[in-house]
């Protein structure tokens, strides 16, 4: 029997989603360590892996579960009493044996969470903190990445994806309350892909780099920058299927 998770972490805690042979502290490596513990062998797939530090609102997975496992709420609770508080089972429940978490997703949305505020210790791993910038630069200059691109100057070195071109479909700047927030919605993202964009935003709202560069890079012209933002203020926000 096949089901579908979603579920929330703090992804200050782990290093990154994925499985790791060096290291148990992933969350993939711990929710494989809960389930084990309640005779469920079945190894997870997740909708895509995040980086050390990236959190996730509403990551999925799937997983196949044995028959006597039948009652989702009890399993749902039981597997919180394991991985909280870093890590939060919000839904549970049967699809179809054909369902696959990565493969079958259609869209995936990330939100950076920005803040001019002064930095404090109780935001530091969330928040991405930044001061004498031009917001105003972000928002005119993000809407650049909408439309389908090579982004081949727009990932980390060492991924091993089949194609690089992308189609991002929405690529907003808006405010909340005293939070600045960048939101990218597409049909798949590149290793480290989004805090290369975040970080290269920020450059341009620092003067640092122009709008002409960021054109210039994404038509893979010329590669302008290839440094990442902090990872504390992204999270996967949504898949959508």
């Amino acid at each position: 029997m096949r089901v579908k998770a979603v579920l929330s972490y703090d992804g200050s805690r782990f290093y990154g989603f994925q499985y790791q042979k060096h290291t148990d502290k992933t969350v993939a490596n711990t929710l494989q360590k809960a389930l084990n513990s309640l005779n469920i062998n079945s190894k997870i797939v997740a909708s895509g892996r995040t980086d050390k530090g990236v959190h996730a609102t509403n990551q999925v997975i799937h997983f196949d579960l044995p028959p006597f496992w039948s009652d989702l709420e009890k399993l749902k609770n039981s597997l919180n009493r394991i991985v909280l508080p870093y890590i939060y089972i919000k839904k549970i429940h049967f699809i179809n044996k054909n369902f696959h978490a990565r493969f079958s997703a259609k869209r995936r949305a990330y939100r950076y969470i920005l803040s001019s505020k002064e930095p404090n210790p109780f935001e530091y791993s969330y928040v991405t903190f930044i001061k004498d910038i031009d917001f105003n630069k972000i928002k005119d200059s993000i809407k650049i990445f909408e439309g389908r691109y090579d982004f081949k100057y727009f990932q980390k070195s060492g991924s091993d994806t089949k194609t690089t071109i992308r189609t991002i479909y929405k690529a907003r700047f808006y405010e909340y309350r005293d939070y600045k927030v960048l939101y990218f919605e597409a049909d798949g993202f590149l290793r480290s892909q989004i805090r290369m964009m975040v970080d290269f935003l920020l450059k341009i709202a620092k003067d640092s780099l122009t709008k002409e560069d960021l054109k210039e890079q994404l038509l893979c012209k010329k590669r302008y920058s290839t440094s990442l933002a902090l990872p504390n203020g992204l999270y996967l926000c949504r898949v959508i299927y």
